[in-house]
């Protein structure tokens, strides 16, 4: 996926990937590749800032975890976060079926037949 189409939808997918588990950053972000089946392949650096950024926003919530090699900090979802992720999830799928009657397609997989 281009990091053009990811602006404005990194908060929602790092909010899903915490409400699925409490995770640290490196887990999150493999959770993300994973769950996309390699589509967000996003480095820590990309991963980091909108994890600082959501804690600030009191979104999620993070402690220091003893782990098995070392102290890892633990991110997981607050109820503002799980309110906004709900929230979030809404516009997009709002937004995706608007654009996809636009295209004239049903889902992703009729996109990638459709032309401009």
């Amino acid at each position: 996926m281009e990091r053009e189409g990811l602006k404005g939808h990194l908060d929602m997918l790092v909010l899903a990937a915490v409400a699925a588990t409490p995770s640290h950053g490196y887990a999150i972000v493999e959770a993300l590749k994973r769950r996309s089946d390699g589509a967000l392949d996003l480095s820590e650096g990309t991963v980091y800032p909108v994890l600082h950024r959501l804690e600030r926003a009191g979104m999620i919530a993070s402690e220091w975890e003893d782990g098995t090699t070392r102290p890892r900090r633990v991110y997981r979802l607050t109820q503002s976060g799980s309110e906004a992720l709900t929230h979030k999830a809404k516009s997009w799928a709002e937004f995706a079926a608007g654009v996809g009657k636009v295209l004239g397609t049903r889902g992703a997989a009729g996109a990638a037949g459709a032309t401009a």
